[in-house]
């Protein structure tokens, strides 16, 4: 017997945003010119937690405060990546009141009330109104004291997203997407630990499942397909002992049919992949026609890691920055990223480590409301709306229900920069397409870069004039048809779907990480797993399992369904704006172009350096 019980009122949360006389950046996600600030709020407080949005920026947070922290206060450092004695010494000194700040990523969003932190400061946009109320509930969580924050933007766009968030949290306003359809590689899983529990009947276990709401429109005929692969693997693997792991008995149950895939199953339960960095491995054989993949050798010198991530979207001849140089890409080999060095300085896909979250869709459209009614200005500092103010004399502003796109040259390159507002993730799925049809047009693209607000393309023709010409049409550029066969031809091109299969064969139980007395090392889990994608991309190409991929490549990696309603929403709704020079709403994105991260102050001043230099071309009048 459950009951509800409502409580009316509560105290509500005092929010701020940073006041400094310090200039806001035009980009970058460090916020080093808010430092002094930030460490005056810890001063003036008990006990205050800093979350960021990603690892690295915690990192570099915590080490700046350190430097900075010339009255000795205790202040910690708490996120996934950090030893877990480590990380419960710093929750046992905060239990006891012994810190005085915490930098901290997601590691403390949940499940941890600490009634005595007095602030909470979120340095970075926070990407979603309820992530920014789950967070600054941390402090003060008791009913009667107001949760005290101020947000911190790292740089002139995130100036007017912590502002949306603000207003937001004030009308009680949540963002959660919505709810996606359940994947099927987490019910193969469900599937076999029903089985490893005790023998099930199908009938029962399909009116269980389509009970729960993300499988209940799931089809009894894709049910009784996840139900035959973890029985057989599917048509291709079935002739492999190994992958029969539940049997259909004479009284109709479905059971284990042997006691060591229960084991093995309890060994790998779960549903969390660590994303793994692969070695980017130089190499002096460069990968040539139809057989490119098989060409790739090994050895070279190996130059760092990259995340895996980024590699996954990157076809044969794709160059990107990375230690200092440009370097094309060959292909993937196991655990490592072959690479070969690219001649001249473009990069055409620049890696750009960004902040871990999408922006959400609500926030999206507040920021594209914020940007087009000069009246909500007020809020924001001065030389934000300034900057605004600019915008709308020297081009346009970017309208809700419209997309704008500016073109303008600089140097000896044209340079396309759109503002849909949709998240890195749809921008980046956005920018592969767009240059693959710029490359058909002739317009030779050469790169791209995308940010959670904007996307930029450049390359050696003048996409302004072809523009204008209706040499290549605005509408047959932005037309939802790029869902369809370019979109295939990219995904078959790329090592996307191999890498996102590897996730889901560990996920549905194909393969297992973990055995008894041993643990696969990832890299003869990829070896596997890549294995079985070739043959079932060959022998079965609509096996449940690679369709599963798809469906997970499509919402966690491309964002489609964001980037299709985007397209949808804009067609006929288009405005170009042809420009002289570069505009001030484009200075941030191009800020990012070939950007190599190099950590501090010489990083900051090089930042420093190509935010002057844009402005002055910016507001050159000649």
């Amino acid at each position: 017997m459950a009951s509800l019980v409502t409580v009316e009122g509560g105290a509500k949360p005092h929010i701020t945003i940073l006041e400094t006389d310090d200039h806001v950046p035009w980009a970058g996600h460090s916020a080093v010119y808010a430092l002094p600030g930030i460490y005056d709020a810890i001063k003036r407080h008990g006990t205050t937690l800093i979350f960021v949005n990603t690892r690295s920026q915690a990192e570099r947070l915590f080490h700046d405060l350190w430097m900075a922290n010339d009255d000795n206060l205790p202040i910690a450092l708490h996120h996934g990546s950090l030893d877990v004695s480590k990380r419960r010494k710093v929750e046992q000194a905060m239990a006891a009141n012994a810190l005085r700040a915490v930098v901290a990523t997601s590691t403390l969003d949940l499940g941890i009330d600490w009634g005595d932190v007095d602030l909470v400061i979120h340095v970075g946009a926070p990407k979603g109104a309820s992530r920014l109320a789950q967070r600054i509930g941390r402090s003060n969580h008791r009913m009667d004291e107001p949760s005290r924050a101020i947000l911190v933007p790292a740089n002139r766009f995130e100036v007017m997203e912590c502002q949306a968030a603000l207003d937001a949290n004030y009308v009680g306003a949540q963002d959660t997407p919505p709810l996606g359809d359940g994947s099927l590689d987490v019910l193969a899983q469900h599937v076999l630990g029903m089985a490893c529990a005790e023998p099930f009947h199908a009938d029962d276990l399909y009116a269980e499942v389509s009970t729960a709401l993300p499988y209940a429109a799931l089809p009894r005929e894709t049910f009784d397909r996840i139900v035959d692969f973890v029985a057989t693997g599917g048509y291709a693997l079935k002739s492999y002992e190994r992958f029969a792991k539940i049997r259909q008995t004479v009284d109709g149950t479905w059971r284990v049919t042997h006691p060591r895939f229960a084991q093995q199953y309890r060994l790998n339960v779960g549903t969390i992949i660590e994303a793994p960095s692969l070695n980017v491995r130089l190499t002096r054989q460069r990968g040539k026609g139809a057989n490119a993949r098989e060409m790739i050798k090994r050895g070279g010198p190996v130059l760092g890691k990259v995340e895996e991530y980024f590699v996954e979207g990157l076809s044969p001849g794709d160059t990107f920055f990375f230690s200092g140089r440009v370097l094309r890409f060959e292909g993937i080999r196991e655990n490592e990223c072959i690479v070969s060095n690219a001649e001249g300085f473009d990069a055409k896909i620049p890696a750009y480590a960004g902040g871990k979250f999408p922006l959400t869709t609500y926030l999206a459209d507040q920021v594209r409301s914020m940007l087009a009614d000069p009246k909500r200005w007020g809020a924001l500092p001065d030389q934000v709306s300034d900057w605004l103010r600019i915008q709308r004399d020297r081009s346009v502003l970017p309208q809700p229900g419209s997309l704008l796109v500016e073109t303008f040259p600089r140097g000896e390159r044209s340079y396309m920069v759109t503002y849909p507002f949709e998240g890195r993730l749809a921008h980046q799925t956005l920018g592969m397409l767009l240059t693959r049809r710029l490359e058909r047009a002739k317009a030779r693209p050469l790169g791209f870069i995308a940010t959670d607000y904007a996307l930029t393309i450049w390359g050696l023709r003048d996409m302004g004039r072809m523009f204008k010409k209706n040499e290549l049409p605005l509408s047959e550029l932005f037309n939802e048809d790029m869902l369809g066969d370019d979109l295939e031809a990219w995904l078959a091109e790329s090592w996307m779907l191999k890498r996102t299969f590897r996730n889901c064969a560990l996920i549905s139980g194909l393969v297992e990480k973990r055995h008894p007395g041993q643990e696969k090392s990832g890299r003869q889990v990829t070896v596997s797993t890549d294995l079985i994608y070739d043959v079932l991309r060959e022998h079965e190409p609509d096996h449940i399992l690679i369709q599963a991929t798809r469906a997970d490549a499509a919402t966690g990696l491309l964002d489609i369904r964001r980037l299709a309603d985007m397209l949808s929403r804009i067609k006929g709704h288009i405005v170009h704006k042809d420009l002289d020079r570069i505009s001030p709403l484009a200075v941030p994105v191009m800020m990012e172009i070939g950007k190599e991260r190099v950590p501090g102050e010489a990083h900051e001043r090089l930042l420093e350096e190509i935010a002057d230099e844009l402005t002055r071309e910016m507001m050159d009048h000649r």
